[in-house]
């Protein structure tokens, strides 16, 4: 009987063991673009398995700009997006989208490039020159004339044109449609490297009280899956930390993701990596600074209230 008995034990043991793990649950989470290091943390989560530790199953797409990005998470196709605060001003509008956490705060991954042979040397040689930018009412539109205001020149004292990809805006900065790029570090650290242009004012140091990106989700997914998204975030800022405390690691893997030399982001590494946020927690006065860049660019006319753009149920992140 007791032989019977351990075989019974040993069986469905066995049984037990044959059965497959509980799959983990699938995340479509978009990049806004390809071209800037920080969106690199979804590739660090799943490659060093820091997703797949909270039951998460990333999907990555990457986008080709923040309205394309709004875009897919209207229309279904992602769950999560990583883009710049001023997609926000969709939701104020009807889009079924809303900001879950903070990701960037101080814009650190963008800057102001010229050519080498620029007679623009600083900050104070910009006024009344042209950026080029991606896309309309964008981030890098409303930073142009952040900076600008900044100076005490009015929002205008900067102008900002909109060309499209980077390849367009360094175009355009070539043949001298334009005195400048508002771009991504890695841009301008690519450019620098082949002896084209260079960074000629780092702009987080003119947002600091700013909340440059955000998570994005839509809203059904949020409420029909909240345990997905809490582990979601879990995942994104455990991978945050990773990066914060792994330079060597977090940058060879945004080499291999990116197809860049790894001396180029080991550089926008240094420069970037203190604007992740680290729990994803909206601060209120840069909170407020996001919806006045809503009617700074005539997005809107007047501020939203914090509800129709962001929820905290989710935050701070705790992993």
């Amino acid at each position: 009987m007791r032989v019977t008995h351990l075989f019974a034990l040993a069986s469905t043991a066995a049984l037990l063991l044959a059965l497959p793990a509980h799959a983990a649950d699938k995340v479509r989470a978009g990049k806004a673009v390809g071209s800037q290091w920080v969106f690199t943390v979804l590739d660090v989560g799943v490659e060093e398995g820091i997703f797949a530790k909270y039951g998460i199953d990333v999907e990555i797409s990457t986008m080709t700009g923040e309205a394309r990005m709004q875009q897919a998470l209207t229309a279904g196709s992602l769950d999560i997006g990583l883009a710049g605060s001023s997609g926000a001003a969709l939701s104020a509008k009807g889009a079924p989208v809303v900001a879950i956490a903070v990701f960037l705060n101080a814009p650190a991954n963008f800057s102001v490039v010229v050519l080498n042979d620029s007679p623009i040397k600083n900050v104070g040689d910009l006024k009344g020159k042209s950026l080029s930018g991606a896309t309309t009412g964008g981030l890098p539109e409303w930073l142009v004339k952040h900076l600008a205001v900044t100076q005490g020149w009015g929002p205008d004292g900067i102008r900002s044109v909109s060309v499209g990809s980077p390849d367009a805006s360094i175009s355009a900065m070539r043949t001298h449609q334009v005195d400048g790029m508002m771009t991504g570090n890695t841009v301008g650290l690519r450019l620098e490297q082949e002896g084209v242009a260079h960074i000629v004012v780092h702009i987080g140091d003119y947002a600091k009280d700013y909340h440059s990106a955000f998570v994005f989700a839509r809203k059904d997914f949020v409420a029909e899956t909240p345990d997905v998204a809490k582990r979601y975030l879990q995942g994104m800022f455990a991978t945050i930390a990773f990066i914060r405390a792994n330079k060597e690691k977090s940058v060879a893997i945004a080499a291999k993701a990116m197809h860049l030399d790894p001396a180029i982001l080991d550089r926008v590494y240094d420069i970037e990596h203190d604007a992740f946020s680290t729990d994803g927690h909206f601060d209120p006065k840069a909170v407020e600074l996001v919806k006045q860049s809503f009617i700074d660019m005539g997005s809107l006319t007047e501020k939203p209230s914090n509800d129709q753009i962001l929820t905290t149920k989710f935050v701070p992140v705790k992993f």
